[in-house]
């Protein structure tokens, strides 16, 4: 199958730049803004969030399913991009830039707001480049492409403040205002180049399946359930440095000044290592690849440091970031391919129903991740103001770094062995062509 034009790459996957440049901030500069400058607390905040992240969650396989069961003259996908695009921009807008005296219930109301319309726009928006190419790499292509452009997204976020001469922890409220701003014009037209650019594909013929049925055919395929665990676990692993990442800054280097410029490091490595994993994923297959580059960010980070390590800090930064343009392009490039295995077998092609549930993965495990990092530091006695004992220190040290690489190597060990490869993805869809072309009734089908 001939491969899509780089126009249509670009137009697909800018809408990752400013869908990322909103997503960081909810997980870097939000917590320790409520928290910290606004006074909330670490406790309290991470159970608002954690609390908004779970009732998020439930609405994943519903929207999914519904974006996969609703065609309209305009496609399935796109009109629940239009649909949203308002109500995330403006719920971003107030919870970045709260006004007034901020509440627990508020920033609850919001998020759950923000989150709501998030995965209306993602869940679409990644399902579609499912649905653009059936073929085994150029798969890895086009969400290389999206995810190139989602860490471009993150750099931009986290560029913003030294862009700005702001420093990240102490005038967080400022940089995110200016985030705030700056996506209420990048969403709209990105989105606008992406309708204008990106046909969608035609729905294939599909049978009839309840949902209830289909989500227990859906987690019958071990496939499925093994890429998704090991994707929670990652998730889980990656959470808690992003989560604590201004806090380990700040507190354990004290440089607080340089939070932008190692952000960007990472993210940078990050976005520069995407042709490369890529090339090596067609050489051993995308598990193995993403299973190098979780081991090799398991052996580049070491957490423990002290003030002043700002050198050895920023090493680490770059090359435990270089593994991160393989975490954002391979899963999704897997997932895509047990999209056909679940197709074969149900006869139905539910690309939104399993990136609703992939999604809810992804949700789940930076809802851990400060579910378990911000009360975890409230019990140990870390004053987010300063003034920690050294035990708060190395317990935010371990959080930040031992931990996830212990959980990094359990991922690795889930999916090191993933059956779905390209010779079992062709047979796949070789399958899938045979019964679509025996007619209805025929003895054979």
């Amino acid at each position: 199958m001939a491969p899509l034009p780089a126009s249509r790459l670009v137009a697909y996957g800018l809408l990752g730049f400013p869908l990322a440049a909103l997503n960081l901030p909810l997980y870097v500069y939000l917590p320790p803004f409520y928290a910290q400058d606004l006074g909330l607390g670490l406790g309290a905040v991470g159970a608002v969030l954690f609390a908004a992240r779970l009732l998020d969650v439930i609405t994943d396989p519903l929207i999914g399913e519904a974006s996969d069961r609703l065609p309209t003259r305009f496609g399935r996908r796109r009109p629940w991009l239009v649909a949203a695009c308002p109500v995330l921009v403006v719920s971003s807008w107030m919870l970045f830039v709260p006004g007034g005296a901020a509440t627990l219930a508020g920033l609850f109301v919001w998020t759950c707001i923000a989150y709501l319309a998030w995965t209306a726009m993602i869940l679409p928006y990644t399902a579609l480049g499912a649905e653009l190419s059936p073929d085994h790499h150029e798969r890895s292509r086009i969400t290389g492409t999206r995810e190139g452009f989602v860490i471009l997204g993150i750099l931009f976020a986290a560029a913003l403040p030294s862009v700005l001469g702001l420093d990240a922890e102490a005038a967080t409220g400022r940089v995110l205002e200016a985030l705030a701003v700056s996506m209420a014009v990048l969403v709209p037209l990105a989105l606008l180049a992406l309708l204008l650019r990106v046909p969608e594909p035609a729905p294939e013929p599909e049978a009839e399946l309840h949902f209830v049925t289909g989500l227990k055919v859906a987690f019958a395929n071990r496939a499925f359930l093994r890429l998704v665990g090991a994707y929670l676990l990652n998730g889980i692993a990656n959470g808690l440095p992003a989560t604590l990442f201004l806090l380990f800054v700040g507190h354990v280097i004290e440089r607080p000044d340089l939070g932008g410029p190692l952000l960007l490091a990472y993210f940078l490595a990050g976005v520069i290592a995407i042709p490369g994993w890529l090339w090596l994923s067609r050489r051993i297959g995308k598990h193995r690849a993403w299973s190098a580059a979780m081991l090799w960010a398991s052996l580049a980070f070491v957490p423990l440091l002290g003030p002043g390590d700002v050198l050895p800090f920023f090493l680490i930064c770059v090359l435990s970031g270089l593994s991160l343009g393989a975490d954002l392009a391979l899963p999704a490039s897997m997932q895509a391919d047990v999209v056909d295995l679940d197709w074969a077998r149900s006869g139905r092609r539910r690309t939104g129903l399993f990136f609703a549930l992939w999604s809810m993965a992804t949700k789940l495990s930076f809802a851990l991740a400060v579910g378990i990092a911000f009360p975890v530091l409230d019990l140990i006695g870390f004053q987010a103001g300063g003034g920690s004992g050294k035990g708060a220190l190395l317990g935010l040290a371990v959080l930040y770094g031992l931990l996830p690489v212990a959980i990094k190597l359990l991922a690795t060990a889930v999916v090191w062995n993933f059956p779905l490869g390209e010779a079992s993805h062709a047979d796949t869809l070789r399958r899938i062509r045979r019964r679509d072309a025996v007619p209805a009734g025929d003895p054979q089908s």
